[in-house]
């Protein structure tokens, strides 16, 4: 039997952007599109490229699958790494709030790993006086376990969140 590595041991969070369900339905479609357009010039090349396009497709989709992993010593997103030493506040969103994040509220700079399937974001801080990216944006389907990994908070429990949860609950009307 064989003992796990330290760094494996280290490991506070770890989840892959796997594609949703919904999202493999596109190489599907583009195989067939791409079949049914050399089906007219030769039928057997018209079901071999489809064939080739879907696996091609497909392969290229479950190799491109980026993993969010934070340790004790770094934080890993996707092809990126920044040490911890780096990273500053964390904060998760969900709904409305994180389609904000995604678009209104987006910084230029930011450094994003974003997918499409996936309604929840992660904000992390970049601390290092060297980098001009101001923060990394994140998404996820588990976002208050990612915060809690880099001793962050879900956006409801910061002063903003609240005050802007309040202010939705003082504005929508009430029935006497």
């Amino acid at each position: 039997m064989s003992t796990p590595s330290p760094e494996a041991s280290n490991v506070l969070f770890r989840e892959k952007l796997w594609p949703s369900a919904g999202t493999w339905i596109w190489p599907l479609l583009i195989a067939i599109t791409a079949g049914v357009a050399i089906a007219p010039i030769s039928v057997p090349w018209g079901y071999a490229t489809g064939l080739i396009v879907l696996v091609a497709i497909v392969v290229i989709f479950l190799l491109k699958v980026p993993t969010l992993e934070v340790t004790g010593e770094n934080l890993t997103v996707g092809r990126a790494t920044i040490e911890r030493k780096f990273v500053g506040e964390a904060v998760g969103y969900r709904g409305e709030e994180a389609f904000k994040q995604r678009g209104q509220k987006l910084h230029g700079l930011a450094f994003m790993n974003l997918r499409g399937w996936l309604d929840a974001v992660v904000c992390i801080e970049v601390t290092d006086p060297r980098d001009e990216t101001p923060y990394w944006i994140t998404s996820t389907r588990r976002p208050e376990e990612l915060t809690a990994a880099l001793n962050g908070v879900m956006y409801e429990y910061t002063e903003e969140g609240q005050r802007e949860s309040e202010s939705h609950h003082a504005e929508s009307p009430t029935d006497d």
